[in-house]
């Protein structure tokens, strides 16, 4: 049995408040309380997402075609590190399909 895709969704826009602040950007959470720091490519890949439920590779590649990055193992690994730190947080969800 193949292992299921994961896919991510981004919290809903109205739930966060986005402040950039020089070389960083405050994301404040409605529903925690919370203000996270993040830096780039936060709040692009958050953009990015929209409210679209997007597998990493997905994600990438909508990064990809705004921002002319190579679309390789590497940028892919980097990318879906960071969508399970925002998992972690609470910023996106993981949507699991079998």
């Amino acid at each position: 049995m193949a292992a299921p895709l994961i896919r991510y969704q981004a919290e809903a826009a109205d739930q966060r408040l986005i402040e950039p602040l020089d070389q960083m950007t405050l994301i404040y959470q409605r529903r925690s309380g919370i203000t996270h720091i993040v830096t780039e490519p936060v709040p692009q890949m958050l953009e990015a997402m929209g409210e679209d439920v997007l597998s990493a590779d997905a994600v990438l590649a909508r990064l990809a075609a705004e921002f002319e990055l190579q679309s390789d193992d590497e940028a892919l690994h980097a990318i879906a590190a960071r969508l399970e730190e925002l998992a972690d947080l609470g910023l996106v969800e993981r949507v699991a399909n079998a």
